[in-house]
């Protein structure tokens, strides 16, 4: 018999915390593409320039401005990292806009279409890499 941990109905992802090279363009960005907005800001500690929390609906990113590192899509890694993360477009044709209105480039044969749905990769400023991903019938499914 498996039996589910209790505290996995609880768990969610609270949010994601990003380096990024520049951190206002990271603001601007995030707004323009997603509809982030900046909800805290700060700065001045020991070895980050800049920080803030953006927010869209539940999600959330944590950024904060490294200058001195390389892009996260170099490809020169010698740690474990996250090698991209993803984001929920609910309607195909609004964000089929925002890709050509923002002159976003997409990656790996972007709309990769899967049994139950298609997602496209873009990269942020920064490099990150990121799956836009649309569920068929607007649902998550297996």
């Amino acid at each position: 018999m498996n039996k589910t941990n209790p505290a996995a109905k609880q768990a969610t992802i609270d949010h994601l915390n990003l380096s990024v090279r520049n951190y206002q363009e990271a603001v601007e960005w995030y707004r323009r593409v997603f509809g982030f907005k900046e909800v805290e800001a700060g700065g001045d500690s020991h070895t980050i320039d800049r920080w803030g929390i953006l927010k869209s609906g539940d999600t959330m990113l944590c950024i904060y401005e490294r200058k001195d590192l390389a892009s996260a899509s170099a490809g020169k890694v010698d740690h474990h990292q996250i090698s991209h993360f993803g984001m929920r477009v609910h309607e195909v044709e609004v964000w089929e806009k925002t890709l050509k209105e923002c002159g976003l480039k997409t990656y790996f044969g972007s709309p990769v279409r899967y049994p139950h749905s298609q997602s496209w990769y873009v990269k942020d400023p920064s490099g990150h890499t990121i799956e836009v991903s649309h569920w068929m019938d607007g649902r998550i499914q297996f």
